[in-house]
């Protein structure tokens, strides 16, 4: 089923960890169509390039097998760790937040991939900017 034009959701409930159910409930789901909506701003911003999807909608039991906090904006299904082919994580970091989106994170993670989050409906947007790495998490300067 097309959450979007360019995303499904398929691709926004994806997960390795199949011994565990992944299946939003409609809270959930309504999420993942305002994620896979805020993702096709992001590839306009990208100059329409093909945007992959690592991981979006986690369930608890997906989540609690990947180490991730319960407060993981996962969880609901407004966020989605994300790789652009022929852009790094700092390219992609850097273009959304020059960009007018109304991210609520943008996090360049192990300088292998992006996180990027959109708030909860109603929620105003942090549009915080973090690098996590071996280092620790920090703000992106």
């Amino acid at each position: 089923m097309q959450l979007s034009e360019h995303f499904s959701y398929e691709e926004l409930t994806y997960t390795d960890h199949r011994i565990f159910d992944n299946t939003p409930n409609d809270k959930e789901l309504d999420n993942l169509v305002r994620l896979a909506e805020f993702l096709e701003a992001v590839r306009s911003v990208l100059d329409d390039r093909v945007v992959l999807i690592n991981s979006a909608f986690r369930s608890k039991a997906v989540n609690d097998s990947v180490g991730s906090k319960d407060t993981s904006q996962h969880r609901t299904g407004c966020a989605a760790d994300i790789r652009v082919p022929g852009m790094t994580p700092d390219e992609v970091v850097k273009a959304i937040r020059s960009a007018d989106l109304e991210f609520d994170q943008v996090i360049r993670e192990h300088d292998r991939w992006t996180h990027i989050s959109i708030p909860l409906e109603g929620v105003a947007p942090r549009k915080t900017a973090l690098v996590i790495d071996h280092s620790g998490v920090r703000t992106y300067v």
